[in-house]
């Protein structure tokens, strides 16, 4: 249940600490977007941009991205960190505050709405008559040995993002996934990798049929099933290699790839609106149809917190 402490009668008392018309939970695209339309719009947003919030430093999951290729408006590329920090610098050139904290909980139950930063959350509220969550997700990761040493020198959970960076061009790479999402990732790496290699725990796909037979007959696709990566190898700068293992027979040998991408799926960021707004099965955030709106009036969520 939401806290319902200093709530009397339904209404919830305007924070002495500070009361905003908007506030917005996150720092990546959707968040500035929303900052800046807002700003504009004199609203007065306050962006509350968190402290390694999600594991990630204010900016989201570009920030832990190298050249950006595919963001209109730069033809030669961006790096994910200074793309963000344009985007910071437009929202504060219209007015937005932004505040380097993290909200640690919400109170939906009554506007205005209340949250607490975090360090704060025994202290007064402060309080909000809309909020934006734009706290994002975070790709789900394997653990592997090594993975840590090669994210982004080698390893990606885009390949859509990644796959025409140089150091993938004509090399052999390896996408770890068996459904839709893995078939697509691999089919697309095809247009710059020499060759594919998907990596499936099972001995069949989950993917589409129409997906999965694409992916069987394409030339540049091999397909090694009942098979995981057990480590990451490389030249302490970039990856080159994997090691994997087949799950029957337990089989292990390397593998020969300067490419690695995750199609396992992705983790929202929602702990922090659980039990208060509505959402699906793996946790995204649930909104009317063709609207950023959710299950409770007043409070919005955009990007990739609910858009999969």
């Amino acid at each position: 249940m939401a806290p319902t402490n200093g709530v009397v009668n339904g209404v919830v008392p305007r924070s002495n600490k500070m009361h905003s018309k908007v506030v917005i939970i996150g720092s990546g695209p959707a968040g500035h977007t929303a900052a800046i339309y807002l700003a504009r719009a004199n609203l007065e947003p306050v962006l509350f941009e968190g402290f390694m919030a999600n594991g990630f430093a204010a900016g989201g999951q570009l920030t832990t991205t190298t050249d950006i290729e595919n963001f209109p408006g730069f033809p030669s590329g961006i790096l994910g960190p200074e793309l963000m920090d344009k985007f910071r610098s437009q929202s504060l050139r219209f007015g937005t505050k932004i505040i380097t904290e993290t909200v640690a909980k919400v109170d939906l139950s009554a506007r205005p709405f209340r949250y607490w930063r975090e360090f704060q959350e025994d202290q007064e509220p402060e309080t909000a008559d809309t909020i934006i969550i734009a706290t994002g997700a975070s790709a789900k990761r394997l653990g592997l040995k090594g993975e840590e040493t090669y994210w982004q020198s080698g390893i990606s959970a885009c390949a859509v993002c990644d796959g025409a960076v140089p150091i993938f061009r004509n090399k052999p790479l390896a996408v770890i996934g068996g459904g839709d999402s893995a078939a697509e990732e691999a089919t697309y790496l095809t247009k710059y990798g020499s060759h594919v290699y998907v990596l499936v725990r099972r001995s069949d796909l989950r993917a589409s049929k129409i997906m999965a037979k694409r992916l069987q007959n394409h030339p540049k696709v091999t397909i090694l099933w009942n098979t995981v990566a057990s480590e990451c190898k490389g030249d302490g700068d970039l990856l080159n290699g994997l090691v994997i293992r087949n799950v029957v027979t337990g089989e292990e040998k390397d593998l020969q790839v300067n490419g690695l991408f995750y199609a396992i799926g992705h983790e929202p960021a929602t702990a922090i609106v659980r039990n208060q707004l509505q959402t699906d099965s793996e946790g995204y955030i649930v909104t009317v149809p063709g609207t950023t709106q959710t299950s409770v009036k007043g409070v919005f969520a955009a990007g990739d917190v609910q858009d999969k």
